[in-house]
């Protein structure tokens, strides 16, 4: 697959204990937790129940990985949290939009999601549809509206970089390919075309983000949104191996859901392990050159893929 090779000869970034991240990621996904709470509308008599739904998909129980890759980023600037964590919870809107136009009849008609009934089956389509899009204007808003002391052109740039992720080269254009795509037609190459907007275009989008609020380097900020991308569709390869291995009751939704093909059904489960690994290890190879400063990240890395999701 045509992804960003690692650096040549650089050397892998330690990654930190396993304990830490997951700590990490625990203590920063109840801080997203509670910064949602805030930040969405209390459902309303008068809302229609757009509100309600809105907040059944983002606060369904879940790791909370994008918001907290962005925490992690921004970190490495030493960029006060106040001033990151409302960005930070505006991708995990996009996100719950995305899982609640995702499991829409017309697109995958999936019934559950994070272990709840998907959205539409509770409130409806059309009002899960109402809450996608309020969702997503909720999230530009509060980018928009990032801490005043970051400056007009870095909430600007971190608007845009979120737009590019959406758009017709990132989830939208990913979704498209993917509901085009016959199942007996797929191959690897086409798959990784999919996910690498699918899925992948929202952790570069994250990442980039807490470095665009962390004003972090050009390189430093290239390094990062390559290690994202093998990241994602590493991301993507664990998910198709608990699809394929794991029951509902684990994982939150249906198993064996993807009806147009996966990793795993081209390589096989053990082939499709190893893929994921290679891309963990190419991407931890990306961030060499923030040295020991990126243990955290190069942790992240052999969690999702080690660990599962």
């Amino acid at each position: 697959m045509p992804l960003p090779p690692a650096p040549r000869g650089a050397s892998q970034v330690a990654a930190a204990p396993s304990d830490k991240v997951r700590g990490f990621l625990d203590e920063n996904a109840r801080l997203v937790d509670r910064e949602l709470e805030r930040l969405l509308p209390a459902p309303s008599p008068e809302d229609g129940g757009v509100a309600a739904s809105m907040r059944h998909t983002t606060l369904a129980p879940g790791k909370r990985l994008r918001p907290v890759l962005a925490l992690a980023v921004a970190d490495l600037y030493r960029t006060p949290r106040e001033k990151v964590l409302p960005a930070a919870c505006a991708l995990e809107m996009v996100h719950a939009c995305s899982l609640i136009l995702d499991d829409l009849p017309c697109m995958d008609d999936a019934d559950t999601r994070r272990g709840l009934p998907s959205n539409h089956r509770v409130y409806g389509e059309a009002t899960a549809v109402l809450a996608a899009f309020a969702l997503l204007n909720l999230a530009y808003g509060i980018l928009s509206g990032a801490a005043a002391e970051l400056g007009d052109s870095i909430r600007a740039e971190a608007g845009r970089r979120v737009s590019l992720a959406l758009g017709t080269e990132g989830m939208i254009g990913g979704q498209a390919l993917d509901l085009t795509t016959p199942g007996a037609g797929v191959d690897l190459d086409r798959l990784e075309k999919i996910h690498s907007r699918k899925t992948g275009s929202l952790f570069i989008a994250s990442m980039e983000v807490g470095a665009i609020l962390g004003r972090a380097p050009r390189e430093e900020r290239a390094a990062l949104a390559s290690y994202a991308k093998n990241l994602g569709l590493a991301y993507q390869i664990v998910d198709d191996l608990l699809d394929a291995t794991a029951t509902p009751e684990a994982i939150g939704k249906p198993v064996l859901s993807d009806h147009r093909g996966n990793f795993v059904d081209l390589a096989g489960v053990e082939g499709a392990r190893r893929l994921a690994l290679e891309l963990a290890d190419c991407a931890v190879g990306h961030l060499a050159i923030l040295g020991s400063r990126a243990a955290l990240l190069a942790g992240f890395a052999s969690e999702m893929v080690l660990g599962g999701r």
